[in-house]
């Protein structure tokens, strides 16, 4: 161990996706000291390979009001970050493909009445009238008009160096291999590099996130899957709208180029480190994205790949204190739909790091609502 630099610090991160980026630069605009550790570069995990879609339309009711708080922080993102990210609020349709999805999209207007999201349902005749680009199995579907899209490949590692700029020490390629508390303070190792020492630990590791949690006495049932996307050749301007299909499916949207950015199916995952497409996905993918586009017939798919998330059983995330261990907290298991919502998770952590409490309802995420249990597929931190 000789030689290891050693830090002590207010708060120390673990994982530098978007949750943990925007948690530090969260904590450091209230003046706490944070340093942050990443095992790869910050934001080049799933934060910075999802399908880049900035929506609240959909979420389950108990992620609204963290998704509202979201919303605030993507319309300001030029301020804190220095960059729009190519955030537009495009407008996010969700389609419905028979009457009984235009009936469930139906429920969740009314349900998330209270949320003021703005959704507008469009029949079939309008829809035929104003965007004859779709197919014809779209009989109707649901308008969130401020939702919109945003290149997380710009967005998600823009955090990691607003918060660096703001004054966090930020340690790219630094494996966690060692986490302990000793009662007082948490000691994060990497190696024969880096120790940090700090009383606040917030665990944002994504899909390896159990496994620290574990070290706790903490085991949520996380499984690790990768969703798939692809992307096309640039074809002529013709929707605005990010588009998703009621009850799940393909989702996709035009970026300013051109290109179409696809997603939906799952990919394969190799390893912990390395996930890519599979044909047979790709084959279904491109006949799903046909049937709604019919401009896609003969678009060439240029690049396709993955990224690893970690899914909990109810597809909703663990962000919270730990139960076990005071000064812990965590933020993990997003399920493929953290983007839009990660800053806001970012700054729920900062506000629970820095006063033990946060003023966004989080109840629904606390991480007693598993029982213990082992986390099937390990993954080293």
């Amino acid at each position: 161990m000789s030689g290891i630099r050693k830090l002590q610090t207010e708060v120390a991160i673990v994982g530098g996706g978007i949750v943990g980026s925007s948690a530090a630069l969260a904590l450091r605009r209230m003046g706490v000291d944070v340093v942050l550790l990443e095992r790869d570069f910050c934001g080049s995990r799933s934060s910075g390979v999802n399908f880049g879609g900035v929506r609240r339309q959909g979420r389950p009711l108990s992620q609204l009001p963290l998704a509202q708080r979201a919303h605030r922080i993507w319309g300001r993102l030029p301020e804190l970050l220095g960059t729009d990210g190519e955030y537009l609020r495009s407008g996010h349709f969700k389609i419905a493909r028979s009457e009984a999805d235009m009936a469930s999209l139906e429920r969740y207007r009314a349900l998330s009445s209270d949320f003021d999201l703005g959704l507008e349902l469009i029949s079939a005749t309008r829809l035929r009238a104003e965007c004859p680009w779709l197919g014809t199995r779209a009989v109707g579907g649901s308008l969130c008009i401020e939702d919109g899209q945003a290149n997380p490949r710009l967005v998600s590692p823009a955090f990691a160096l607003a918060a660096r700029r703001a004054g966090a020490q930020v340690f790219e390629r630094h494996q966690v291999d060692e986490v302990a508390h000793d009662g007082a303070l948490f000691t994060v190792r990497s190696g024969n590099e880096l120790e940090v020492r700090a009383p606040v630990l917030l665990n944002c590791a994504g899909a390896w996130a159990g496994a620290i949690a574990s070290q706790f006495g903490e085991t949520p049932p996380m499984r690790s899957r990768s969703p798939l996307m692809a992307v096309t050749e640039p074809l002529p301007r013709f929707m605005a709208w990010s588009l998703g299909v009621e009850g799940g499916g393909i989702y996709c949207r035009q970026v300013e180029r051109g290109n179409l950015v696809l997603g939906g199916g799952t990919g394969i995952t190799l390893d912990a480190d390395r996930a890519r497409a599979e044909r047979d996905g790709i084959a279904t993918l491109a006949m799903q994205a046909v049937e709604l586009l019919p401009a896609l017939r003969h678009a060439h798919i240029i690049r396709t790949w993955g990224g690893t998330e970690g899914y909990l059983p109810d597809r909703e995330p663990v962000l919270g204190p730990s139960r076990t261990t005071p000064g812990l907290f965590h933020g993990f298991g997003f399920a493929g739909a953290g983007f839009q919502i990660g800053p806001a998770a970012g700054e729920v952590l900062a506000e629970l790091a820095r006063d033990g409490r946060s003023d966004t309802p989080i109840d629904a995420f606390a991480i007693e609502r598993f029982d213990e249990q082992p986390v099937s597929s390990p993954v080293p931190t």
